[in-house]
């Protein structure tokens, strides 16, 4: 087995060019399927275990969602960010 040591500041540096790198091979449509998630991942962000809830988010338009298909029903992850952010309250 060979051990490879590398400094701390070259480590970070490598690992900074790699993520880099694999950024640039990703295409768009990949990137486009990690916008949007489905229901499970939606409420887990939440951290709501009712889908009523999540159907009344998305009917007073407070998330936003894509509807593709009839029954597929696809919500945008950054929208549930904003809702979350907006919905904090600061710490006394």
């Amino acid at each position: 087995m060979e051990v490879i040591c590398v400094e701390e500041k070259a480590f970070y540096k490598l690992i900074d060019k790699v993520i880099g790198y694999v950024d640039e091979k990703l295409t768009k449509q990949q990137k486009a399927q990690w916008k949007w998630i489905n229901e499970v991942e939606a409420m887990r962000l939440l951290n709501i275990k009712s889908k009523t809830t999540l159907q009344e988010l998305r009917n007073n338009g407070k998330i936003r969602f894509s509807q593709p298909k009839k029954r597929i029903i696809l919500y945008d992850k950054n929208s549930i960010f904003e809702y979350l952010e907006k919905n904090a309250r600061e710490v006394f």
